[in-house]
């Protein structure tokens, strides 16, 4: 029999960073080609709100990046700030609000890959967040922003799936929309973590809320905050030399916001 675990995700970082940090690459190389195709002369300095176990952070660090991140988990951070001095740094991650913070000094570029913006319940913490980076960057400087926006149109992903191996230990990760309240812009999800190791195998399974994004919904925030400009957007391919339009379909979105 399956043991089973109700829990939530982010408290079990060794599971979420084989899923999530294996597929590092891609956004790894895509944010370097946005660094240099949208950014300022000279890329130093880089900020992860939400940065989770720190996966694309480390890879920037042994780039020859200076980071730093916050995440409101412990967990994920204490996690983050071991890697880090495992591989001969000083720790780069602090728990912190992704909505409520300050930085100094002020970094070039700062980035959010894959959906934690939708965490953020209301629309005034999503603002705050907005202003929050805005007031991080120098002048010029990207904030790379990647979020699941809700489409009017046509149908829309329900259920996503990823796995991954490490040695002897493997995650399978399954996600799906349990309840979508349009009105009271409110996606309930539900996750869940299958893991084998040689002698077991057990689930960690977990039930969060995502704020929902029309293209609409989006565009009007960003408009809220006039530091930003929208200089480019992108899918989840992160082709650098190929962006998307966003419309009524669209779902996966990374915008490439600029400092002003």
């Amino acid at each position: 029999m399956t043991d089973v675990i109700h829990g939530h995700i982010y408290d079990y970082p060794t599971y979420y960073d084989l899923v999530f940090g294996s597929d590092w690459k891609a956004e790894f190389e895509f944010l370097q080609a946005c660094f240099e195709k949208h950014g300022p002369k000279k890329v130093e300095r880089l900020f992860e709100p939400a940065c989770g176990t720190g996966r694309l952070l480390i890879r920037l660090a042994e780039a020859g990046y200076k980071v730093a991140g916050n995440d409101l988990n412990p967990k994920a951070v204490d996690f983050c700030n071991k890697r880090f001095v495992r591989k001969g740094f000083e720790p780069a991650a602090v728990v912190g609000d992704m909505s409520d913070f300050r930085l100094k000094p002020k970094v070039h570029a700062a980035f959010n890959m894959i959906n934690s913006f939708r965490h953020l319940a209301t629309q005034a913490q999503a603002k705050s967040h907005l202003q929050c980076m805005a007031d991080c960057l120098l002048k010029g400087g990207l904030y790379i922003l990647g979020l699941h926006l809700t489409p009017t149109s046509g149908p829309r992903i329900e259920r996503e799936e990823w796995s991954a191996r490490r040695g002897n230990l493997a995650v399978i990760s399954t996600l799906w929309s349990e309840e979508l309240d349009l009105k009271q812009r409110n996606e309930r999800v539900g996750m869940q973590f299958d893991v084998y190791t040689p002698t077991s195998h057990f689930q960690i399974v977990d039930e969060m809320s995502h704020r929902t994004w029309t293209a609409a919904q989006m565009k009007s925030l960003l408009a809220s905050v006039p530091e930003f400009k929208i200089l480019e957007t992108y899918d989840f391919v992160y082709e650098i030399d190929t962006p998307v339009k966003i419309g009524k379909t669209t779902e996966d979105v990374v915008y490439v916001l600029q400092k002003q």
